[in-house]
């Protein structure tokens, strides 16, 4: 049986702790007194994955079986999550790849021929053929990609753009017009965390600019409180009020899957198991892994951690309609990852891992860094943040400065025009991202080449508003001090360096809280 996860206090007997480090990882001993957040142990996976898909397609959430509501002639369109989700990729089949051929079968009993397939990317690079292959499976690929019935979402395509109408506070409502268009919009998603999911996979995953600057902006990030609580998250009540916008004129039959905590392949078993229960054979893979990688070119250890494959497996399938749906997937989500936490903490420590949603196939840029530690990691909680009000946040990254310019282009120019006057993110908002969002070079490779949208480096700082707004100090531990200097930040060599550096805030003996994750936990704190 799965054991909960659970706040260790620090003693003299407590060895020293992991703490994830971008493309590795450090053994470190914190303070005795601080409370360590470990996440649960991973729940078991559904028995029998094909007849969990058959289920929650012929049974449904309030709404018709499937099957009932594919018939010859009609347009069919299936949306799903790109490769953001999960996190690492998972080893195959991926369980959007399973999803979507249990439809297609459906579809093709009922004789419809009228289908496309739509990665939902908004504004995230396009995937390549091979990424879209590897969620959609080769059968699906074939069968799909060559005639143009299987591609990327372009949300700068105005032709093939639809509003919809605008909310009760005046938001656009801008997809896709062929999801618009369409008789029946089924979204396949993948729900590793809270935030995923619910009116977010098609009022977002689907949406232009038009619509995405409503909630993706400073003014409602700083009022997230968190991302992974959708119901305090401003972001998430945009994305709702657009949702019930959407489903007054599109069809929508929702499938929302939920993954356990296998986030790591069986050969690095060490980072799922509390370290006090190491094995021999645990420490010397740790050893052997560390050594290794800090002797490996950039470049080698790169591609090592970007070809990690998880083992996810699926702990639950819903299908229906979007709300009832949402909220029995979250049910799953927080049984794995909700760890009850007594009170905020003076100091934060996060440990920030090689990979986020925005570097698969990539690299971890500063920008991404920040998003990922102050981002998703600091908003990792419910009620409350670790760290108090005006405490001081310390987070483990070597924050190198390397930047892709296929990936990341409007990133380099972000960080050495924007940052460079401001890194307040409403000034940068009023003086730098209409133009960073309208200019023509960035749209051209958003659209033709595999580059983020212009103003994607805005949203990824708009993301760690609240953590800006909330913290008086934020301190990261072994980065590259050019490159956090630039962003607002100090660097610090060690772990007790950062503690006297914010020690003028916190004192001397601050009370600390470290969050004990990937893999993935969301702190419940009280």
């Amino acid at each position: 049986m799965a054991r909960p996860g659970f706040v260790l206090e620090v003693d003299d007997r407590t060895p020293p702790l992991l703490v994830h480090n971008g493309q590795g990882f450090l053994l470190e001993r914190f303070p005795q007194g601080t409370k360590v957040v470990y996440p649960p142990e991973s729940l078991p996976g559904v028995p029998d994955l094909d007849e969990e898909i058959q289920r929650a397609l012929l049974n449904p959430i309030e709404s018709e079986p499937l099957p009932e509501l594919l018939f010859a002639g009609m347009r069919l369109t299936i949306a799903f999550d790109d490769i953001s989700l999960p996190l690492p990729p998972m080893v195959k089949p991926d369980i959007r790849q399973r999803v979507i051929e249990a439809v297609l079968e459906m579809a093709a009993r009922a004789g419809v021929d009228d289908v496309e397939l739509i990665s939902a990317n908004a504004l995230h690079r396009r995937l390549t053929p091979s990424e879209l292959r590897g969620i959609v499976g080769e059968r699906v690929f074939r069968s799909f990609f060559p005639d143009g019935k299987l591609y990327n979402f372009d949300a700068e395509d105005r032709d093939n753009l639809t509003h919809l109408g605008v909310t009760r506070h005046g938001e656009d409502v801008e997809i896709s017009k062929r999801a618009a268009e369409s008789d029946l919009l089924v979204y396949v998603n993948v729900n590793l965390v809270a935030m995923d999911g619910g009116h977010k996979s098609t009022s977002i995953g689907l949406a232009s600019y038009k619509s995405l600057k409503h909630h993706h902006n400073s003014h409602t990030m700083i009022n997230s409180r968190s991302f992974m609580d959708h119901k305090a998250s401003k972001m998430h009540h945009s994305a709702w009020r657009m949702g019930e916008v959407l489903t007054q004129h599109v069809k929508v039959f929702q499938i929302e899957t939920s993954m356990n905590n296998d986030v790591f392949n069986p050969s690095m078993a060490f980072l799922h198991k509390r370290e006090w229960e190491w094995t021999p054979k645990d420490q010397a893979v740790f050893l052997g892994a560390k050594r290794g990688l800090a002797a490996a070119p950039a470049k080698l250890r790169n591609k090592i951690f970007q070809d990690q494959r998880s083992y996810y497996k699926v702990t639950g399938i819903n299908a229906g309609a979007i709300e009832p749906v949402h909220d029995r997937t979250l049910e799953m989500v927080h049984r794995q990852h909700l760890v009850e936490v007594n009170g905020q903490s003076d100091v934060g420590i996060i440990g920030v891992p090689y990979i986020c949603p925005y570097n698969v196939n990539s690299v971890m840029n500063p920008i991404l860094a920040a998003c990922m530690g102050m981002g998703y990691h600091f908003n990792a909680y419910r009620g409350n943040p670790i760290v108090r009000k005006d405490g001081a946040l310390i987070l483990y990254h070597p924050v190198p400065y390397e930047f892709s310019q296929l990936h990341h282009p409007s990133y380099v120019d972000f960080f050495e025009e924007v940052l460079s006057e401001s890194t307040d993110p409403a000034t940068i908002e009023a003086k730098f991202e209409k133009q960073y969002a309208e200019d023509p070079w960035y749209i051209h490779l958003y659209r033709t080449s595999y580059a983020y949208h212009g103003v994607h480096p805005f949203y990824m700082w708009y993301w760690i508003s609240h953590c800006l707004d909330h913290c008086g100090d934020v301190v990261w531990v072994g980065a590259d001090r050019k490159t956090v200097e630039r962003m607002g930040f100090r660097s610090a060599s060690t772990l007790q360096d950062a503690l006297e550096m914010v020690s003028h805030s916190v004192g001397r003996s601050p009370s600390i809280t470290y969050l004990h994750n990937p893999p993935n936990l969301i702190a419940d704190v009280h």
